[in-house]
């Protein structure tokens, strides 16, 4: 177990701890908070990534990649808009994949396994699913304000169990042509165990932050100053930081709007989590870059 994670279990169960002092209201303005600092800063240095993936450094370049970025953002803010069902399957899968990826990209793999992205995606919806059992009818009623859609068939316990038999299906053929995969199954599991007891113990969204930042985000910050400055350090992070300052401000003060126009309505959690999918879907295809040119 690296020191991170030690550090990330550590800081999730502190996390949980303090929530036995605070409303439930309050936790949630904790956890939107936390994610607007953090979880938000984790993907806005994507044009910085991008201009190191693809080795450019003229300003016509990055100018490009500034309105191919904002393209998708808007692109994907249109599709909730005019097809929010469709939008929110393809989040729900980009983000699974996303957070697969992100729990087993030490894992070394041939390029373009089929096999290995399916069963990061089912590692990542098999966490997502987990979360949405353990608080159903609030996560019915963010997807119903999304979608317009009525959620309550939905039976996220019964999605859990066929995502996580998936995962085991797959994980069994992944283990038959990777050693490293053996080593690295048991300590994964363990992780499980540990999303579940947040996930149960904590309200939704301060749950959904919990593992956002400490599990995803700080972790994904990391690789990604790794991969621009070669090392993990303070001045790396410092630099880092100012790169990605503009953009982190320019996320949040949207986010503030969202939350001072509607944080008296109960949409507001809806309109939250469609905003994280907007900007999700350009900040996927970067990190999926990056890991290949690593």
């Amino acid at each position: 177990m690296s020191s991170l994670s030690k550090f990330a279990i550590l800081i999730s169960f502190f996390a949980l701890w303090i929530t036995i002092y605070f409303s439930y209201k309050h936790q949630q303005i904790i956890g939107f908070v936390v994610i607007f600092l953090f979880g938000i800063l984790h993907g806005a240095n994507d044009l910085a990534l991008f201009q190191k993936i693809n080795d450019t450094k003229t300003s016509l370049s990055l100018k490009k990649m500034l309105l191919y970025y904002i393209a998708i953002v808007i692109f994907g803010a249109t599709l909730f808009y005019s097809i929010p069902v469709f939008a929110l399957s393809l989040f729900i899968l980009l983000s699974s994949y996303h957070f697969g990826e992100q729990h087993w990209n030490t894992l070394k793999m041939e390029k373009n396994n089929r096999w290995f992205t399916f069963f990061q995606t089912s590692y990542g919806l098999f966490i997502l699913f987990l979360l949405f059992s353990f608080h159903q009818e609030e996560v019915e009623t963010i997807l119903s304000q999304i979608t317009g859609v009525s959620a309550g068939m939905l039976d996220f316990s019964f999605l859990t169990f066929l995502v996580g038999v998936l995962m085991i299906i797959l994980g069994f053929i992944i283990n038959r042509n990777s050693i490293q995969f053996k080593s690295e199954i048991v300590l994964n599991i363990f992780y499980l165990m540990v999303f579940a007891i947040i996930f149960k113990s904590a309200d939704l969204i301060w749950a959904f932050a919990i593992y956002f930042v400490v599990w995803h985000s700080i972790p994904s910050i990391k690789e990604q100053i790794n991969f621009l400055y070669g090392d993990f350090n303070f001045k790396n992070f410092k630099r880092y930081f100012l790169s990605a300052f503009v953009y982190w401000i320019a996320s949040l003060f949207g986010i503030s709007i969202l939350y001072f126009l509607f944080k008296d309505q109960e949409v507001f959690d809806a309109l939250f989590f469609s905003f994280l999918a907007a900007i999700t879907f350009p900040h996927t295809i970067v990190i999926l870059k990056m890991q290949n040119k690593v």
